[in-house]
């Protein structure tokens, strides 16, 4: 087991944040962000989670499948040294997330538990606190805080009501997506990005397969017919495009971002993706945002914007060279 295999937590200000890096972790958010409006439709046309989700992992992985078996192939000892990280990486950011969501979803609304699983970024902002034994600068926390706030306004959970369990559960995903960022930032060198995303979804769609062949989760997954943008169109549609698009291009774009940009940086653009998931389900089902998540979208934009100046900012000081000695 290399170095690789145990993720650690480096600040964010130890990088250069690139301008690559962040596109495409602002891309991850918009693909992954059509994951949801699309398969809604789905469930309630009479597809099970589980169904849904062992396509989704197992078509996704397969597509990035040749990442994988060209680094076994480059290095024949590569799935004895990274079979760890393969494993962690499946179990927990892909299929112990999810599976914890949308367990807490079942007990609580769907914002409340999406507010709570998108507090990752403040998750890993708290471990570098106690990593590194250094306070975040003030540009962080004033960004967490406007950030999350704008979250607040834009998942909307007025008149929400508490649930132990289920917020458990949804702290338990915030921690999974948190370890994706974590793990995703280790990558590189003897562990491509697209290697590990390939079978990260490979073991999430393997784990979903025994759930579902032994009935823990049911399967379902009838010739329906849903209906997007106002069109009729077979159901087989939107579950291929969740999988071969957005799941695919959300893991390989995200884990080469997230290396480029660092984990903290990462985690704040990551919040986009609700913003992408209301413009989504506005485009295609009819669900019109309300004018408080629009001001609340603007917040979100301006916690990252303040998170990146301090990246920006602690790279520049780290990059300017002393003055001479008089």
């Amino acid at each position: 087991m290399t170095a690789t295999a145990s993720p650690r937590l480096e600040p964010t200000s130890t990088r250069r944040v690139s301008t690559a890096g962040l596109i495409m972790a602002v891309a991850s958010a918009l693909a992954f962000s059509s994951s949801g409006p699309f398969v809604k439709p789905l469930l309630e046309a009479g597809w099970s989670l589980g169904a849904a989700l062992l396509v989704r992992m197992g078509v996704s992985g397969l597509i990035l499948a040749p990442a994988l078996i060209g680094a076994i192939r480059r290095e024949r000892s590569f799935l004895r040294r990274h079979w760890r990280m393969l494993l962690l990486f499946g179990l927990v950011p892909v299929a112990g997330c999810q599976l914890l969501f949308f367990s807490a979803m079942q007990r609580m609304p769907v914002a409340v538990a999406l507010l709570i699983q998108y507090l990752a970024p403040v998750l890993l902002v708290g471990l570098a606190w106690i990593q590194t034994r250094r306070a975040p600068s003030r540009l962080v926390v004033v960004g967490s805080v406007v950030a999350i706030s704008g979250l607040v306004l834009v998942v909307d959970i007025s008149g929400a009501s508490f649930d132990l369990l289920g917020t458990i559960l949804a702290l338990g995903a915030a921690v999974c997506v948190g370890a994706y960022f974590l793990i995703s930032e280790r990558t590189g060198g003897d562990l491509p990005p697209l290697a590990l995303a390939s079978g990260g979804l490979l073991v999430g769609a393997a784990l979903m397969a025994v759930l579902c062949e032994t009935g823990i989760m049911p399967f379902q997954a009838p010739a329906v017919d849903v209906v997007l943008a106002g069109a009729t169109v077979p159901g087989i549609l939107p579950i291929m495009w969740v999988s071969a698009v957005g799941t695919t291009l959300g893991y390989a774009l995200g884990v080469m971002a997230v290396p480029r940009i660092g984990s903290r940086v990462a985690s704040f653009v990551g919040l986009s993706e609700v913003l992408f998931a209301l413009g989504f389900a506005w485009l295609f089902l009819g669900e019109v945002p309300a004018p408080v998540q629009f001001v609340g979208g603007a917040l979100i934009l301006a916690g990252v914007v303040l998170v990146r100046l301090d990246a920006d900012r602690r790279e520049g000081a780290l990059t300017t060279p002393a003055a001479p000695a008089p």
